[in-house]
């Protein structure tokens, strides 16, 4: 679901769960290194990192 850039709120949205809950995810898979973050105006947009794109595909 990070192939393009997501806020948490966003996606706690389609995974119908918390944003509290998504925002615990992402800081572990971002200190994991599989994602990356940048803020966007007031929001911060995550997406997978090159590492996360290889996982995803199996590489």
């Amino acid at each position: 679901m990070l192939e393009t850039p997501t806020s948490s709120t966003e996606l706690a949205v389609r995974l119908n769960v918390t944003t509290t809950a998504a925002n615990q995810h992402l800081r572990a898979l971002r200190a994991a290194g599989l994602l990356i973050s940048a803020r966007h105006g007031r929001s911060v947009l995550y997406r997978r990192s090159d590492l996360g794109d290889r996982l995803v595909r199996g590489m």
